[in-house]
């Protein structure tokens, strides 16, 4: 092979890799989308099952956000991540989050759990949506029973426009911190 066909292939090569990468990453969003609108229809079903009013709720509501976390406490600090989506029922739109939590405080155990937010108004839906939102201090317990279970926050509404399910999956905690949760657009999936 002479040296001007190796040149070629290898400008070929250098300039295939990155539209190579940028396919993937496109099926890897796609994936990721359907991985966290599986994992919503999932929770609305169990929520659906321990409060069946919460669908009459959800159903007259600005929308709804979902999302999966895992928090973990150990003694004086512990932190929570995860992501999910809120879903605009007028624009039937969905939008994808990213959540993080960082927590002082008593504590000890490891939680993971799912949050449902109900949006009672589009204006607060959208605030969520295109500031975030961050939450402070907070207390509780939440146990696991059976194959899954319901913390003791079920439909509390920390802010007038929201209302919020929390439900466990595995694990306990107990504890009482002062937490500050941020939710965010997910720039890789939107």
């Amino acid at each position: 092979m002479n040296r001007s066909a190796l040149v070629y292939c290898l400008l070929a090569a250098t300039l295939a890799l990155p539209l190579g990468r940028a396919a993937a990453q496109g099926h890897d969003k796609e994936t990721k989308r359907a991985e966290l609108r599986k994992m919503a229809a999932e929770t609305l079903a169990q929520l659906y099952k321990v409060d069946p009013g919460a669908k009459a709720k959800i159903a007259k509501s600005a929308g709804y956000g979902v999302f999966s976390n895992f928090g973990l406490t150990i003694l004086f600090l512990g932190g929570a991540g995860g992501k999910g989506l809120v879903h605009d029922s007028v624009a039937r739109k969905d939008t994808f989050m990213n959540m993080g939590q960082a927590q002082a405080g008593i504590g000890l155990g490891g939680q993971k759990y799912k949050a449902v937010f109900i949006f009672k108004d589009r204006k607060t839906l959208q605030n969520f949506v295109d500031k975030g939102w961050e939450a402070g201090a907070q207390a509780g317990a939440a146990a696991k029973a059976g194959k899954s279970g319901i913390a003791d926050t079920v439909g509390t509404s920390v802010h007038e426009g929201i209302e919020i399910y929390q439900l466990t999956e595995a694990g306990a905690i107990l504890a009482s911190t002062v937490a500050g949760t941020k939710y965010w657009k997910d720039g890789d999936l939107n």
